[in-house]
């Protein structure tokens, strides 16, 4: 009973509470292919110690990201993060604050909150951003659902391009609304296609720049037509240096930018936490979902900082709210804030220019290996592969090696075609001896 302190007599009293006849009820919005019909594959019970042996056995089996030449991106990049990153975040000021509830007496948390919505703000040529969302996915989720109220419209069109994970979280968290999701198929990524599914129904359009196959993408035009039938431009962006090198969204006509910042003082971590960045014109700002802090001053002239916006149920009226995010990604938006003012605009232009030579380096020598065909023509540090064999089985090989050569598009798409295609991705941690290793392996593995 130590870890289950409810009897059965006390869940039945719950459940009649809220009037269900059991627990099975409370999951009935949840597709049933998304439950888990038996217990996972480990020991009942075990003592701490044999807990602690069977996990580490478990998490060894694991090849780290640091120990071998690594290539894997599609959303998740591997960077150099500065010691001090770390070092900064973990002293007490920083690591024991949590979220500013009572805002006035949360300075410091509210003082690199806009900071870093500065930061984001001039990254992506907006004039506003919010104090970050959990994620790329669920930023690009609520940036559909903003789009929404603005345009009192309910159709949204997903391009080809867009990172399939991220599209699957709009299609998860607007279906519950009746929306209607248009997703453009993986091989559909021309602008005018994208451009011939805009219509006077659209609400929003959403388009990935760099997209999940690396192809940087020209926004204007897509801007122009969504625009001409009152639709929104969502632009995304999984690789948030790239900022550093290629024109803003907002430069290019985008209503709302939202990305992953992942790439920026935060690691890899297996996955998350990372850092939603979400951005958009002044003029939309009451439909932003999230928080946003302001700078003012107090009864004695002296600058202070306060949560000037949030939108969220627990602020006011449920009917009113723009969003249920319950709070932001704290820690690891002033990981960003603090990397990104150690690079200061020169230095994340030059951390921009190094990925984009290394990807051109590893495309150059992946293109002289017989049999492998570069598909993406115009990149920032990514880029797919065509090869003449199941991307798939060639990953697994490569990883028997100790070189992590990159993800399979079949993963991502799995029955759609795209069986020979994998996204390979290049950044400044790669070494000509990796991209050497790489070439070496991947023609022994082809041949």
């Amino acid at each position: 009973m130590r870890y289950l302190p409810l009897t059965e007599a006390d869940r039945a009293s719950m459940l009649a509470r809220i009037g269900v006849a059991e627990i099975d009820a409370l999951f009935a919005d949840v597709p049933d292919g998304a439950l888990l019909r038996d217990l996972p594959d480990l020991p009942r019970r075990k003592g701490e110690m044999e807990v602690e042996r069977i996990l580490g056995r478990m998490a060894a089996r694991n090849v780290a990201a640091s120990s071998v030449p690594f290539f894997v991106g599609a959303g998740a990049y591997k960077h150099h993060i500065p010691a001090t990153v770390d070092h900064v975040i973990q002293r007490s000021e920083f690591l024991t604050s949590y979220t500013p509830y009572q805002p006035e007496i949360a300075q410091g948390t509210l003082q690199y909150l806009f900071e870093f919505q500065t930061q984001v703000a001039a990254l992506t040529g907006m004039e506003v951003a919010n104090a970050s969302m959990y994620d790329g996915s669920t930023g690009t989720a609520e940036a559909v659902l903003m789009a929404h109220r603005v345009t009192r419209r309910r159709k949204a069109v997903l391009s080809g391009g867009l990172h399939a994970h991220y599209a699957e979280v709009v299609r998860t968290t607007t279906q519950m609304a009746g929306d209607e999701v248009v997703s453009l198929p993986p091989d559909v990524t021309a602008s005018e296609d994208i451009i011939a599914r805009i219509d006077d129904e659209t609400s929003c359009v959403v388009v990935q720049s760099p997209d999940v196959f690396g192809n940087l993408r020209d926004l204007r035009p897509i801007a122009a037509a969504a625009q001409k039938h009152g639709a929104l431009l969502i632009a995304v962006f999984t690789e948030a240096v790239s900022l550093g090198l290629v024109e803003s969204p907002g430069a290019q006509g985008a209503d709302i930018v939202v990305g992953e910042g992942q790439s920026i003082g935060v690691p890899l971590s297996f996955g998350g936490p990372y850092v939603g960045l979400f951005a958009t014109r002044q003029k939309y700002i009451r439909q932003m979902p999230g928080r946003l802090c302001g700078e003012t001053v107090d009864a004695e002239g002296r600058r202070g900082f306060v949560l000037t916006l949030s939108t969220r149920e627990q602020h006011i009226r449920r009917d009113k709210a723009t969003s249920n995010i319950c709070t932001n990604s704290g820690l690891c938006c002033l990981a960003f804030t603090i990397h990104m003012s150690l690079l200061g605009e020169a230095g994340l232009s030059r951390l921009a220019r190094i990925n984009h030579a290394a990807a051109i380096k590893l495309a150059d020598a992946l293109a002289a290996v017989p049999g492998v065909e570069v598909m993406t023509k115009a990149f920032f540090n990514e880029i797919t592969l065509r090869l003449p064999k199941p991307a798939a089985g060639v990953v697994e090989t490569l990883a028997g090696q100790g070189i992590l050569a990159g993800v399979p598009a079949s993963r991502l798409y799995p029955g759609q075609g795209l069986d020979d295609l994998l996204i390979v991705a290049s950044t400044e941690v790669n070494t000509d001896e990796d991209r050497a290793a790489l070439v070496t392996a991947l023609t022994g593995a082809l041949a």
